[in-house]
């Protein structure tokens, strides 16, 4: 399924001024990236939390966390990552449009079904305008 993600999510944002390349990365979760010291959560989107990790206040998302998480390992695997910076969240996290090869890691997720999109969450409606037939 995540391959024809990677077919599906063709589009590019616009604008490559703004990035920069990201390095030594790791994956906490679905939409949650470690680079070096930096934490970064993936700008629009939504994925299942790890076991325990869903506060009792709050409807988190459906799915496989374990599986969400092996599709943005697999997303970003041996790609030449770049990161736009937007924000930070009030965790302290970055929030950010993450690129693998040129192509948005946050639209590949939506595709394969591995998360969801959270308008309320995409700034300027990046991730609308990214892949707008996954951000629904």
């Amino acid at each position: 399924m995540l391959a024809a993600s990677l077919v599906a999510c063709a589009a590019v944002s616009p604008t490559t001024r703004d990035r920069e390349p990201l390095s030594a990365c790791s994956v906490t979760d679905g939409d949650t990236l470690r680079c070096q010291d930096e934490r970064v959560r993936l700008l629009g989107i939504d994925a299942p939390e790890m076991p325990g990790h869903c506060r009792q206040d709050r409807t988190c998302v459906e799915g496989d966390p374990l599986e969400s998480k092996l599709a943005l390992e697999q997303a970003i695997a041996q790609k030449r990552l770049t990161i736009e910076r937007v924000a930070k969240d009030r965790y302290g996290r970055t929030l950010a449009l993450v690129f693998a090869d040129k192509q948005d890691v946050s639209c590949i997720l939506l595709a394969g079904g591995y998360a969801v999109y959270v308008e309320r969450w995409d700034n300027g409606r990046r991730i609308h305008n990214d892949c707008p037939a996954a951000a629904q």
